[in-house]
């Protein structure tokens, strides 16, 4: 497969904006995508982050196995990290996430109280294209204010929110790093949507799904398309086969069948399936 490079100038000028506000915040809420955490845990975010608090949401919960997603949680407690797990859709998880950022600032909070100032606690919002900033803040705010999508590169901006809890949220752009050097990170990321569609190999992409996660989920697979044998590109063909993705001559449709896996997996018509765990 060809090596997988997206970083629109849009994102530098993203990064260079979070490093000047970052100085105006109290926090940082880091949000990654439970499907692929160490390929949203952007090095570059890190950097920026340092001598913040950092409330971690492992985002989109319901895209995973409850036992497995708990199985990061107890990775970052372990690492003396504050972490919840979240589905920002829903907007069931709003009370938590507040409660945690509150509790990260509490002593911050504290001086502004000695000081007899009665400010709202800032916090940053920040994480990897799609992963779920835009629908979170909607989801804490009592009139919608943010644009979502189920695209990268929706939101293009930063802006403020005001919540009515005493909280105001930085909404930033989704950014990713200059240059992918593992690539394994950079395909779970495609997969799930975080790299924007137009720039990848569908067929290619499809056809490392079907190689890469078949075999560690064969009852998923096989419950949505039956026995698949094979490398990736046979697997996909079978796929197609199996639809009835045809051209003239009864040739595979490699495109449809690709859009149809890629899609399957993420509306979660495979199943819920994790691509990374913490021992990987």
């Amino acid at each position: 497969m060809k090596i997988i490079q997206w970083y629109p100038g849009h994102m530098t000028k993203a990064v260079r904006e979070m490093e000047s506000n970052l100085k105006k915040v109290d926090a940082v809420i880091y949000l990654l995508d439970a499907r692929a955490v160490n390929a949203c845990i952007n090095p570059k975010l890190d950097r920026l982050a340092e001598g913040k608090p950092v409330l971690y949401l492992i985002n989109k919960k319901d895209t995973v196995e409850k036992q497995a997603c708990e199985l990061w949680i107890k990775k970052f407690a372990g690492q003396g990290k504050e972490c919840l797990a979240t589905d920002s859709a829903s907007g069931r998880d709003g009370g938590a996430v507040t409660a945690a950022l509150m509790r990260l600032t509490s002593e911050k909070r504290e001086k502004y109280r000695a000081k007899g100032a009665n400010i709202s606690v800032r916090a940053m919002v920040v994480g990897i294209p799609n992963s779920g900033k835009s629908t979170l803040i909607n989801s804490l705010c009592p009139k919608k204010k943010t644009v979502t999508g189920d695209k990268p590169g929706v939101t293009r901006g930063q802006q403020w929110i005001s919540l009515a809890k005493g909280i105001d949220l930085l909404d930033t752009p989704g950014t990713l790093w200059p240059s992918f050097e593992n690539q394994t990170y950079a395909r779970h990321l495609a997969y799930i949507g975080s790299i924007k569609d137009d720039v990848l190999d569908k067929n290619e992409l499809a056809a490392e799904l079907l190689a890469e996660l078949e075999p560690k989920y064969p009852d998923c697979f096989r419950a949505r398309y039956g026995e698949l044998r094979g490398s990736g590109i046979e697997m996909l063909e079978q796929v197609a086969a199996k639809r009835g993705y045809l051209l003239r001559g009864g040739e595979a449709d490699y495109d449809r069948a690709a859009a149809a896996v890629i899609d399957d997996f993420r509306k979660r018509r495979i199943g819920k399936i994790m691509l990374e765990y913490p021992d990987d």
